[in-house]
């Protein structure tokens, strides 16, 4: 029986080398696939889908935590029904959850609703946050890419037969950002 690990952070400063570790110790010949990417979705998660792929009958995937594998209860039940197509069993570590067994299963589901609510009330309270925030004239948005005076310089030069590529080369930001600008009146 073949067993897969998989580690995830979010970002570029996170480290999975605690995740690594919780892995290699309980399953040493575990081979173990990283990535840095948001847990939010599964579109993106290279590693992940390689595992899905090349799953077998009776094989293992083995993750440190559940918010590890996904952050919401769609994610999940795609993922485990992957893994289940596949005649594999999901474990994980830290909440002892082996989905070989109608127990663990009833379980991940259970705590699969809990990390998708977690992950709602996280972002309840960085919008309530925002709001409160912008109240007390603190939050103000990211600083603009352009000047007043840049922007009225791409109006000219796009009347002047300039097209949006060349002065979102020329400016630096994106042609989404110069198309904006375009967009708005005067």
């Amino acid at each position: 029986m073949k067993t897969y690990g998989y580690c995830r952070v979010s970002t570029l400063d996170q480290n999975p080398t605690m995740q690594q570790d919780a892995i290699s110790k309980r399953y040493p010949d575990a081979k173990i696939l990283t990535e840095k990417k948001s847990g939010t979705t599964r579109e993106g998660r290279e590693q992940l889908n390689n595992i899905l792929n090349i799953l077998d009958d009776g094989e293992k995937v083995v993750v440190w935590k559940l918010d590890r594998l996904a952050r919401n209860m769609k994610d999940l039940l795609d993922i485990v029904d992957v893994i289940k197509a596949k005649g594999a069993s999901l474990e994980i570590l830290d909440q002892a959850i082996d989905t070989g067994t109608a127990s663990g299963m009833a379980f991940l589901q259970m705590l699969g609703v809990f990390a998708e609510f977690e992950t709602n009330l996280r972002k309840e309270r960085q919008m309530a946050g925002i709001a409160k925030a912008k109240d007390r004239g603190a939050y103000k948005g990211r600083k603009p890419s352009l000047t007043t005076e840049q922007c009225q310089e791409i109006r000219t030069k796009k009347a002047n037969g300039m097209t949006p590529t060349q002065l979102h080369k020329e400016y630096g930001v994106s042609r989404a950002t110069i198309y904006n600008i375009l967009k708005e009146t005067v």
